[in-house]
């Protein structure tokens, strides 16, 4: 229920009068406005609202948003941004990263908060490449990818990360893309009513470096026949008319058919809240890559305690068996060993 105490805010209330400035045409203005487009919506304050980013184009965002903000350092938003949402439940803590940021140095801290499911909004930019170093391939970049860093190709399997998302157990996991704004506001609404270790990656266009990376499949010709929607309790089918679907494949992993060829009956019935995550991985593998049919939308959605409620219940705990602790006769308490 929201709160009534809290000010009827405008977009523009949440915008910040820095000067936006990232590539003329990046994706990332699309993902800015669907984000100041959603707050003033959530019944939540601005002064109670924190973005957290690390390095990167991304990374810019705090810059641009008329809340708390940090700039950290590369790849250690999630750990700065875990330390705040402990100490501080109250506030609404974001994270905002790119795919170089997050997995790459970032990777260990990424994990770690989803695996203890700290209640933090995270948005991975993902444009498969280094946008802000000038075009380097990334973790994400596909099998051959040429660019400055891998003149003969990459030879580096990409990361999938909702797949790793996935894998590190989040309890909300979901995907959407840069040219769809009602999707990604709908996505970012839910992954902030989400309680514990939110994921969301975007896929975004850097039309610099990586230009049309994702056209194959977002593009608006394309989407009906190559954008898979997940919708919770509903049969896995798409295409302009509903003629295509997703099945199993007798293994343990989905296939791509036609409806009229197998029946609606044989379509897998999508179950974000299934808590075994076996379906919602099995999903994330259906294609290789952003030039297959792929799945959009929540993949996870389960219910598992905080972190930051599992620190106070402890905490909470240790007091009433020990006491109030007392700081100042612990630090002056001298050794706490003794030499032989």
């Amino acid at each position: 229920m929201t709160d009534l105490a809290v000010p009827v805010t405008t977009r523009k209330d949440w915008a910040s009068d820095q000067e936006v400035r990232w590539c003329p045409g990046c994706g990332d203005y699309s993902i800015l406005s669907a984000v100041q487009l959603l707050l003033p919506e959530l019944g939540i304050r601005r002064e109670n609202t924190v973005f957290v980013s690390g390095i990167g184009c991304a990374a810019r965002f705090p810059y641009y948003m008329n809340t708390y903000g940090m700039h950290s350092i590369h790849g250690r938003a999630p750990a700065i941004a875990t330390g705040l949402a402990v100490s501080r439940p109250d506030l609404d803590v974001w994270v905002v990263t790119g795919d170089g940021d997050s997995l790459s140095i970032g990777g260990n801290h990424l994990v770690h908060a989803l695996r203890r499911n700290v209640n933090l909004t995270i948005l991975m930019f993902n444009n498969q490449i280094y946008g802000l170093t000038k075009g380097q391939y990334s973790p994400t970049s596909e099998v051959g990818k040429i660019t400055k860093s891998t003149p003969f190709g990459s030879l580096d399997a990409p990361f999938n990360p909702v797949s790793l998302a996935l894998g590190a157990e989040a309890t909300f996991v979901a995907r959407t893309h840069d040219l769809d704004r009602k999707h990604m506001v709908e996505t970012f609404r839910r992954a902030h009513d989400h309680r514990g270790a939110s994921f969301v990656e975007v896929y975004q266009n850097c039309n610099v470096f990586n230009d049309g990376a994702f056209e194959a499949i977002n593009g608006k010709e394309n989407r009906a026949d190559m954008l898979i929607p997940l919708e919770h309790g509903q049969p896995i089918r798409f295409g302009a008319d509903g003629e295509h679907g997703v099945a199993s494949d007798g293994h343990g992993g989905l296939r791509l058919v036609e409806v009229a060829d197998v029946g609606e009956d044989a379509l897998v019935i999508h179950d974000e809240r299934q808590v075994n995550p076996s379906l919602a991985f099995a999903l994330s593998r259906l294609a290789t890559g952003p030039h297959e049919p792929t799945p959009i939308g929540v993949f996870r959605a389960v219910e598992r305690p905080d972190y930051g409620s599992l620190v106070d219940q402890q905490l909470l705990e240790a007091q009433n068996r020990q006491g109030v602790g007392d700081l100042a006769s612990l630090l002056r308490s001298g050794a706490t060993w003794n030499y032989d």
